[in-house]
């Protein structure tokens, strides 16, 4: 298999941006109880959308999108402070 060669250029931002989202965060200081703290919300949240929708594609979203929000929420701080 022959190896090509980059096509576009990686910014000095794109690279620092690309470093962070792709490197280990240890938590620091209240950063572990704000995480579940927050899942904790969408547990809540998540067991509401079972007991007040039918079962069906729509609902497994729903509760895809809780994961994903609790995820970004969660990343939000470990890669910003």
């Amino acid at each position: 298999m022959e190896q090509l060669l980059p096509k576009y250029v990686i910014t000095p931002q794109e690279g620092k941006r690309l470093n962070d989202a792709f490197t280990y965060h240890a938590p620091v200081q209240d950063q572990p109880e704000r995480y579940v703290h927050l899942r904790s919300l969408a547990l809540s949240l998540a067991e509401q959308v079972m007991a007040m929708c039918p079962p069906s594609r729509e609902r497994s979203l729903a509760l895809t999108k809780i994961e994903e929000a609790v995820m970004w929420a969660n990343a939000s701080i470990a890669r910003n402070e």
